[in-house]
This record gives C-alpha cells, sequence and structure tokens, in this order.
C-alpha cells in the first residue's frame, strides 16, 4: 500500500475508510465491554493496542451473532445463516475484500501482523456448537468449545504480540513457539466466564459446568437452575475454580518469550482476569445474585506489580 493510503483502505464501492476513525471505535467498543482486558492493551505500544482493538471487536460481533439479545429471539435456521455468511465475509477479509470499517482494520491488522485465517474460521465453528449444544457431558467436550470460543484468540493475537528478539537472533537459537501457552490463556479466560456467569447461562437455558462434575459432587441440574448455593454447590465450585486456576498456571510459562513490550501488558491482563476467581471466592460462590468483577482499586495496584514480574519471569 503506498504512503497516501497508509490511513485509508479502499473499499468495494470505491469509497474510502479513514482508519483513524475505524480503531477509534474500535477503542471505545472494547473500552465498553472489556474493560479489564482494556486495561491491559493500553500497556501495549500504540500499533499492538490497535491491532488487539480490532481483533477483539471482530470477536465480539462473532460471539453476537449467537449471544445479543436480539439473536436468541430468531430462529436456528437464522443464526446458522448468519454464521455463514459472517465465515464468507471473514473468508472475504482474508483474500483482500473491504467492504466496511471492520474490515478496514482488520485487513490492515493482517497486513502489519501476518497471521493464519484458521483460529478465526475455528471460533466460528465454537459458535455453531451453540446452536445445538447447551450441555457437555465431559470436560474433554468443554475444553474443545472454551479452544474455539477462547484459546484461538491466543492464536488471533500472538503474531501482534511478538517473540523476544533473545530467542530468535543467534544462530543457535530454537524458535520457542507460544501458541500452546497462549491457547491455555484462552482456555483460562473461558472457563473463568463460565463461572462467573452461571447464572446468566440458565437463564437462556446452557449450562456449561460439565455434567460429569454435577454428577460427581451431588449438585442436580435443578439445584442450577433454580440458584440452590448448599454445600454441594460449594464444593463443585471450588473444585471448578481450582481448574480454572491450572490453566491460568499453564499460560505463565509461555509469557517469557513474549517481546518485552508485551509481557507487561499480558501478565496484567492474566493475573487481573484470573482475579475474578477471587471475587467469586468473596461472594462466597454466589453467581446466580451477584456477578463477580475486579475491584477498580486492585486493578491500580496489580499494575505495578505486574512490570515488576515482567522484568522478573
Amino acid at each position: 500500500m503506498n504512503s497516501g493510503l497508509r490511513n485509508q483502505k479502499l473499499m468495494k464501492n470505491n469509497s474510502f475508510v479513514d482508519l483513524d476513525k475505524a480503531y477509534e471505535i474500535c477503542r471505545k467498543e472494547t473500552a465498553q465491554w472489556a474493560k479489564t482486558f482494556y486495561l491491559g492493551t493500553l500497556l501495549l505500544p500504540p500499533n499492538k493496542r490497535k491491532a488487539i482493538w480490532a481483533i477483539y471487536v471482530w470477536c465480539r460481533r462473532t460471539d453476537e451473532l449467537m449471544d445479543s439479545p436480539e439473536a436468541q429471539q430468531r430462529p436456528i435456521n437464522e443464526l446458522a445463516d448468519r454464521l455463514d455468511e459472517w465465515e464468507a465475509k471473514t473468508r472475504g477479509i482474508f483474500a483482500g475484500e473491504v467492504k466496511d470499517e471492520l474490515d478496514a482494520v482488520m485487513a490492515d491488522t493482517f497486513e502489519h501482523f501476518p497471521q493464519s485465517i484458521q483460529p478465526y474460521l475455528d471460533m466460528i465453528e465454537g459458535q455453531r456448537m451453540d446452536l445445538n449444544t447447551s450441555r457437555y457431558s465431559t470436560f474433554k467436550e468443554l475444553e474443545l468449545y472454551c479452544y474455539r470460543v477462547a484459546g484461538t484468540v491466543g492464536l488471533m493475537t500472538q503474531n501482534v504480540m511478538g517473540l523476544d528478539p533473545a530467542y530468535t537472533n543467534a544462530p543457535w537459537s530454537e524458535k520457542p513457539d507460544p501458541s500452546k501457552a497462549a491457547v491455555a490463556l484462552g482456555i483460562a479466560n473461558q472457563l473463568t466466564n463460565i463461572l462467573r456467569d452461571v447464572g446468566e447461562d440458565r437463564a437462556r437455558g446452557r449450562i456449561y459446568i460439565p455434567q460429569e462434575d454435577l454428577k460427581k459432587f451431588g449438585y442436580s441440574e435443578s439445584d442450577l437452575m433454580a440458584g440452590k448455593i448448599n454445600s454441594q454447590w460449594k464444593e463443585l465450585m471450588a473444585f471448578q475454580l481450582k481448574r480454572a486456576r491450572e490453566w491460568f498456571s499453564s499460560s505463565e510459562a509461555g509469557i517469557r518469550w513474549l517481546s518485552s513490550d508485551a509481557r507487561w501488558p499480558v501478565w496484567t491482563s492474566l493475573r487481573l482476569y484470573r482475579g475474578i476467581l477471587n471475587s467469586i471466592e468473596r461472594l462466597d460462590y454466589d453467581v446466580f445474585n451477584n456477578r463477580a468483577y475486579v475491584n477498580k482499586w486492585v486493578k491500580i495496584l496489580e499494575i505495578p506489580i505486574c512490570y515488576l514480574i515482567a522484568q522478573t519471569k
């Protein structure tokens, strides 16, 4: 792209998109809907944070095809058609077709941070799982869902974050692969979402906690639908939180491979999001009547702590 088009992207109808304004739309949407995540992005260099905002908005629009209030009123066959159209649109972006502001910022992101289309297709496939699946028999089944709807985000963003040159410059260096850790962090985040949103999901007829775990702890589906808080529920939730924390822990090792300007924001996002699990505990596991979140002052205190961790780990 020549310098005259640096801040514009040609659209199919020969009009132009102002990339700065398009990225600002993405920034505002990220700030509105993902406050903890947004805080972490502000610690990135400008070019990287803009790319992350664009990817976030694409992911949010994908999710809204299934989970927005308007979408929940539509028949399954119409939702399936929407997902097919979204997949075609996504394939078009990767092929260089730009029709609106989101297409433009995504195309610009791919130009600066080349990546595979597969994680995007996998995420759409995760949305298709929600068309016909409202229960998961085993954690293995749930893990696949979590990979598709959230682990993929780690793969989408890893080229934006980049690798530390210390691992790539020396001739004898073996280039590390952060993919496993990136996917683990995405799965950890999704497991946290599931535990935070149990109450909201039951209202939509969905139970993401595996059926095998409900049975193991003697807590019935009818108990969950009724929002019953008893010793079985608390033991079940403690088990779920432990599992989520294990996924967060398994993601930590890969952060050291990231470029120096990415380690601080990733540590911040990880620790703040993991903090939602602490909030669930403080609520005594009552996620039916409360929404767990990280207090503003905790966020402020965590930022310098995460900076120190990023310099030492």
